[in-house]
């Protein structure tokens, strides 16, 4: 593919996230939207009138099935990831997903061979690693060795609002035109209910709650910045202490995993009203290094000492979908290689499988087992 050729893209899940994301897709001016996969036919024909040269499918395979697909995106709920994806990797496309990859940690072994044997670019949307400022700051002050022994990193990501979303009245009784089957999936067979289709993240049959949808995020940062993706144990408190709504993810979760280099890396995170706010912070033993999709902050473990402030300049998505669309010409591997994407949401389910088992787990992180006590 040269230079100044258009990659042609394939939208699976036309929801919120995938709306933006294919946006940004679209105003590279390097890609033409060909075709869009959403099981809501609502959802389907808003995709349709603003990417009027697109093809609309109800089902994923169908898309997949035009020849003329370089790439694909997929912003489906989390329990669609894998199917999907390795569908896509096994018809000869590359794939951009949104994370976490996968909905259970045996998942991701199957999509990274996916990758690999068909020879596919895939990157996870965990777009923290294209940004400027993150990589900025892992070359000055991890990469230096500026902190000295790092002994903890602490993520926290409180007030997510995605997590509290409400069904509108459209879809309290389930529309005609969305496939609800479908929508299920892998997932077992229960009647429609307008908010475990509406605000999915909420319910772990189909996610993780905010262990995969946030800690995935920061827990990869704490994994690029230190080098290692290799937790051995995890244990994790929580539960739903404040929002009886039905849902089956925790609103409070505290998440502790260990490393085997000898530090350890923690989550918290509460949808209680009024807490807000959200950040990875590393603490070593010469200094201590805050960062949040904003900016980041180096504080020098020096009396009176000042942070060094360096602001970001650009929506990380966007640099992450521009180092997608590179590798699709030249082949390397994304900064959001899949295998990445496995490990970093791998560490996010010990974290959930600790909380649900209510007890702390051995890992063997070569293996990628669980071990007895």
């Amino acid at each position: 593919m040269g230079a100044n050729d258009k990659i042609n893209m394939g939208w699976i899940g036309a929801g919120d996230r995938g709306t933006y994301v294919i946006k940004v897709f679209n105003d590279t001016k390097q890609v033409n939207i060909g075709a869009i996969a959403e099981v809501y036919g609502d959802r389907l024909d808003k995709g349709l009138s603003t990417y009027p040269g697109a093809k609309g499918f109800g089902d994923h395979r169908k898309l997949l099935d035009m020849k003329s697909l370089d790439a694909v995106l997929i912003s489906t709920p989390d329990h669609w990831h894998s199917g999907c994806a390795i569908d896509a990797l096994n018809a000869g496309k590359d794939v951009y997903v949104e994370k976490p990859l996968t909905l259970t940690i045996e998942e991701g072994p199957k999509i990274v061979k996916a990758a690999r044997v068909n020879e596919r670019i895939c990157q996870v949307g965990m777009q923290q690693r294209s940004g400027s400022h993150y990589l900025q700051a892992k070359k000055e002050y991890m990469d230096t060795g500026k902190l000295g022994k790092v002994t903890l990193a602490r993520t926290w990501w409180h007030g997510n609002g995605y997590h509290l979303r409400k069904a509108p009245e459209v879809l309290q009784k389930k529309p005609s035109n969305l496939d609800w089957a479908r929508f299920l999936g892998p997932v077992k067979w229960r009647d429609y209910d307008p908010q475990q289709y509406y605000n999915f993240r909420a319910y772990l049959d189909f996610g993780g709650g905010q262990v995969t949808d946030l800690f995935t995020h920061w827990i990869d940062v704490v994994h690029m910045f230190m080098g290692q993706d290799d937790p051995i144990s995890a244990v994790a408190a929580g539960g739903v202490y404040h929002y009886k709504d039905g849902r089956t993810a925790p609103d409070t979760i505290h998440v502790l995993l260990e490393y085997p280099k000898e530090w350890t890396a923690t989550f918290e995170a509460t949808l209680a009203p009024g807490i807000k706010g959200a950040a990875v912070e590393i603490c070593g033993t010469d200094g201590r290094l805050f960062i949040t999709r904003s900016e980041s902050q180096f504080w020098p473990n020096e009396r009176n000492a000042q942070p060094i402030i360096v602001k970001s300049q650009k929506d990380q998505t966007i640099e992450h979908v521009e180092n997608f669309l590179d590798c699709t010409r030249t082949r390397k591997l994304p900064n959001g290689d899949v295998y990445i994407g496995h490990r970093s949401a791998q560490a996010s389910h010990l974290g959930n499988l600790a909380y649900v088992q209510k007890r702390r787990l051995k890992f063997d992180p070569q293996r990628e087992e669980i071990l007895p006590l």
